[in-house]
């Protein structure tokens, strides 16, 4: 019988640790460029609409197409910067940059990034935290999405917390 418990809690903590170790697993999400957003919203003056269209008028945002990036850029670098010698590859081949995405909210939960945005008059960092100031790629969820985050939210706006409201 004691071999069985010690089994069963082995098991257990095996769990258990497998388990802990799922959120940290994002912190290890490699971007194929080194974006420095702070050089697009500072220097440039961009703003996240720019080349996150139609976050205001769609359910969905979208990671930037190769398109958004040639707005701005060609084949002629307009800087010194590595990463944009990295992003010119791209731009001559036409090819989508491989950006791996950071943010996703379960299939049973519906999220409109225009009902917050623009109904909602959220602003970016509410979620995505003080991207101004990041320098490197987004690797990880600056405000991790959970149930909690957002019911809090939701509370200190004022707005439903109704459950049919978010979950399908």
């Amino acid at each position: 019988m004691r071999k069985y418990i010690k089994f069963i809690i082995s098991i257990i903590l095996i769990l258990l640790f497998t388990f802990m170790a799922i959120p940290f697993a994002e912190d290890k999400i490699v971007q194929p460029i080194n974006f420095n957003h702070k050089v697009h919203l500072e220097n440039a003056g961009l703003n996240c609409t720019d080349c996150h269209v139609n976050v205001e008028k769609n359910a969905r945002a979208i990671i930037p197409s190769i398109e958004i990036c040639k707005n701005c850029h060609s084949e002629n670098p307009i800087s010194n910067s590595p990463n944009e010698k990295d992003l010119i590859k791209y731009i001559v081949e036409n090819k989508e940059i491989p950006w791996n995405q950071i943010y996703r909210v379960p299939d049973h939960v519906y999220f409109s990034h225009r009902r917050h945005v623009a109904i909602g008059e959220q602003n970016c960092s509410k979620c995505h935290g003080d991207m101004a100031d990041k320098t490197t790629p987004v690797t990880h969820q600056e405000i991790p999405i959970t149930m909690n985050n957002c019911l809090d939210c939701h509370r200190q706006q004022k707005v439903t917390n109704d459950c049919l409201a978010c979950h399908r």
